[in-house]
């Protein structure tokens, strides 16, 4: 982490240095997710809706050596030949165990060799010239995307059975929790997206003004014992709580809670990592999905957030008008400030990372769980697909909701205010929560 000048302002050599510990970071994190197994679990598919670990490291790879050996580095090609193989839009990831894919240690050989190369294209690039260089950027979305595929590994983990291979330390408990349960967001206009984030993404890109009435917002994410109370009020048996294809896919797949947990003498478990323990009340509810999400906001007589109500409840500060790259100011996220990267396993209590909170009293916007907004995944206005129209480009108009904020398993290099990630309203298995929005009555508005 550049400790000195923000990237836009470093020298060629502070952000080298700071390229060479993010990069070192993602992979040390690749390594723990994929040493932490054995051979045959490397290679066995844990769901349908993922890929085999194998195939997510050698992925990550074959990414680096396209965009940075072959590109930036303008070297020879590593394998050529597997370009194809590793390509994540010509196999779906329930094909992928099928295809000749790269053993484990071919992988592992694979991976350390593309870094070598890389290490030695950081050091002699020129990092300007071209925008794919300017501020290393394309060193920066390298970093990024391999900590987007640890977190899917990490997810892959939750996924398969058998004995417990990841440990951590339990997260921070909150002392105490926050005195308000929801706050009033101010309406009027803020800057949605960046234009000057270096490493910022094409789909969080341009900058824009956009209005936003007033708007209550919960102070933190909806915890498990929020949740198990609709659980147990019958919430997935009632269809006035849910949309139409919400309902539609409540009665298809059967869902009767988020997903891991299970009832055993009237005491509700919920099993992580391979461990299972009675379920933590008072930590976020993770694992459910946006008709989920959804139908218990209705539940409560609220609404999910906007995108664009998240981003201004994240970013505003009231005091100065403008927006922020996080909810507590500029610096980079710290330990104190939010649960990011792996250091645990689980989100943490409301209330925990008090020094994380917004302007406004709202906690834990970053890390914990992703947090389901009710928007339509949109490129903003102004929006230029860069360095590829596969990022964002082509997911536009499906049936996707944006989600935001990051979770426990997402790294600091991948999670910002303006970050925009996005999946199928059925998606259960990522790490994503939600928190609740409502509209403020005449009267609350004085």
């Amino acid at each position: 982490m550049i400790t000195g000048p923000p990237l836009h302002d470093s020298t060629p050599e502070q952000l080298r240095a700071h390229v060479a510990e993010v990069l070192t970071r993602s992979r040390q994190r690749s390594t723990v997710l994929t040493d932490a197994v054995d051979d045959d679990d490397l290679v066995r598919q844990h769901s349908t809706l993922m890929s085999p670990l194998v195939w997510d490291l050698a992925h990550i790879g074959n990414q680096e050596e396209l965009w940075l050996v072959r590109d930036v580095g303008a070297r020879e090609p590593v394998r050529q030949d597997i370009d194809e193989l590793y390509d994540a839009f010509k196999h779906s990831r329930a094909a992928r165990p099928s295809l000749p894919l790269l053993s484990p240690v071919e992988a592992r050989a694979y991976v350390r060799e593309v870094r070598s190369k890389v290490l030695d294209v950081l050091d002699h690039a020129p990092l300007e010239g071209r925008r794919l260089l300017e501020h290393a950027f394309a060193f920066g979305m390298v970093a990024q995307h391999e900590q987007q595929h640890a977190e899917t590994m990490l997810a892959t983990h939750q996924l398969r059975r058998g004995a417990a291979v990841l440990s951590a330390v339990a997260p921070p408990r909150a002392v105490p929790r926050p005195a308000a349960t929801e706050v009033l967001v101010p309406g009027g206009p803020f800057t949605m997206g960046t234009s000057a984030e270096p490493w910022a993404l094409d789909n969080e890109r341009p900058a824009h003004q956009v209005h936003i009435d007033a708007f209550f917002l919960d102070t933190a994410a909806v915890t498990n014992g929020d949740y198990a109370a609709f659980v147990e009020a019958g919430g997935y048996d009632d269809p006035r709580w849910w949309s139409a294809s919400g309902w539609a896919h409540r009665q298809h797949s059967g869902i009767e809670a988020p997903r891991f947990w299970e009832r055993l003498d009237g005491t509700w478990w919920h099993r992580s990592f391979g461990v299972p323990s009675p379920l933590p009340l008072h930590q976020p509810v993770v694992h459910v999905s946006f008709h989920e999400a959804e139908a218990y906001a209705a539940w409560t007589g609220k609404r999910l957030p906007t995108e664009a109500e998240w981003e201004k409840a994240a970013r505003h500060d009231p005091a100065t008008g403008r927006s922020r790259r996080h909810p507590w100011g500029d610096e980079d996220p710290t330990p104190a400030h939010a649960n990011l990267g792996q250091r645990h396993l689980a989100p943490a209590e409301a209330g925990a990372y008090p020094a994380g909170a917004s302007p406004l009293g709202v906690h834990q916007l970053i890390g914990d769980v992703w947090e389901w907004t009710s928007s339509d995944f949109t490129p903003y206005p102004g929006f230029a697909p860069f360095p590829y129209d596969e990022y964002s480009l082509v997911f536009f108009g499906g049936d996707y909701k944006v989600l935001r904020g990051g979770s426990f398993g997402t790294d600091a290099v991948a999670c910002r205010g303006t970050f925009r990630n996005w999946d199928h309203p059925i998606r259960r298995q990522i790490f994503a929560g939600f928190r609740c929005a409502r509209d403020p009555s005449a009267e609350e508005l004085g």
